[in-house]
């Protein structure tokens, strides 16, 4: 079994900042192996697709245009988890976040995701 279990979404208003978690569990998932997993965050926002927001991969990371300069992931591997640090939000930020993780590359076809957590970005 694999889990990957998000926290840290909530309600928060413009220009603010939240950090979200993910711990991932199970087998797929030993202290070794998990340093080896790319490791992504995408969101979907009500009535659009699915899109990608942050990745890491072997110490590098890749964003989407949209989140640039304002998001950070990274991930603490002695504790299987992944953080994305999102900050001055926008209302357009608002959706669910979903932590996925991968042997080999992020996109849609990740191996593993998490429920997701609602982020609301609102005044």
């Amino acid at each position: 079994q694999v889990q990957l279990v998000e926290s840290g979404g909530g309600l928060v208003q413009p220009g603010g900042s939240l950090r979200l978690s993910c711990v991932a569990s199970g087998r797929a998932f030993s202290s070794y192996t998990f340093s080896s997993y790319v490791m992504a965050w995408f969101r979907q926002a009500p009535g659009k697709e699915r899109e990608f927001v942050a990745a890491t991969r072997w110490g590098a990371t890749y964003y989407a245009d949209s989140v640039q300069g304002r998001f950070t992931i990274s991930r603490d591997n002695g504790k299987n988890t992944v953080y994305l640090q999102m900050n001055s939000l926008k209302p357009e930020d608002t959706a669910v976040y979903y932590c996925a993780a991968d042997p080999k590359n992020y996109g849609q076809h990740m191996n593993f995701w998490g429920k997701g957590t609602l982020v609301t970005v609102s005044s």
